[in-house]
C-alpha cells in the first residue's frame, strides 16, 4: 500500500524523531517537537514550541536565545547571559529557520539606546511562555562592563524611558 504521508516526508527529508529520543526528551506539558536533526557527535537537536534541545540535555529556552548563526559545519547558539552553545549538525534541514522563526517571535521590542562616548546598550522585551510580563534584557555594547555600576544606572533609567514610550 502506498503511503502519501511516508512518501512526502522522504521527499522533504523529513523524517520521524527515533521514539528513543523523543521519550527521553525533557518537556513541560503543551510542549510539542516542531523539528530536529542529528548532531555528528551523536544525539539529536530538537526545536520544540518551547525550547531547543541538544545533545545531552541542555535545554536552551527560546527567550534565553540572544542570536544563532549557522555555517556548513553547524549551529552556534549565543544566549542573553552570554554562553555560547555550539552543535555540528551534517544536515541540519529545517532547524536553521525554526530557530530564527523561534527566536524572533519571543521578541516584543528591541531598542539601542547610547550610554555615554564608549558606547551604549540594546534593550530587549522577550516574550516568556505562559506569562504575561515580559522579561527585559540588558544587551551591553562591546567593550562596556555590565558589572559598572554607574553604567547599569544609564541603563535602567533608559530602560524606563523606552518602556513608558513603548507602553511595555
Amino acid at each position: 500500500m502506498f503511503c502519501l504521508a511516508g512518501s512526502l516526508r522522504s521527499l522533504f527529508g523529513l523524517r520521524r524523531l527515533p521514539r528513543e529520543v523523543r521519550t527521553a526528551l525533557p518537556v513541560e506539558p503543551g510542549e510539542r517537537v516542531i523539528s530536529h536533526a542529528p548532531a555528528a557527535e551523536g544525539g539529536h537537536v530538537v526545536a520544540t514550541t518551547m525550547a531547543l534541545h541538544l545533545p545531552g540535555g541542555t535545554r536552551l529556552p527560546w527567550h534565553l536565545m540572544d542570536r544563532a548563526s549557522w555555517d556548513e559545519a553547524g549551529a552556534e547558539v549565543t544566549m542573553t547571559d552570554g554562553s555560547v552553545h555550539t552543535v555540528r549538525l551534517p544536515e541540519p534541514g529545517t532547524l536553521p529557520e525554526v530557530i530564527r522563526e523561534r527566536v524572533t517571535a519571543t521578541i516584543l521590542a528591541s531598542r539601542h539606546v547610547p550610554l555615554d562616548a564608549r558606547g551604549g546598550v540594546r534593550l530587549v522585551a522577550r516574550r516568556i511562555p505562559g506569562h504575561d510580563t515580559p522579561r527585559w534584557d540588558f544587551v551591553f555594547d562591546p567593550g562596556l562592563d555590565p558589572a559598572d555600576p554607574g553604567l547599569r544606572t544609564l541603563a535602567e533609567l533608559a530602560l524606563e524611558d523606552v518602556r513608558h514610550s513603548l507602553g511595555i
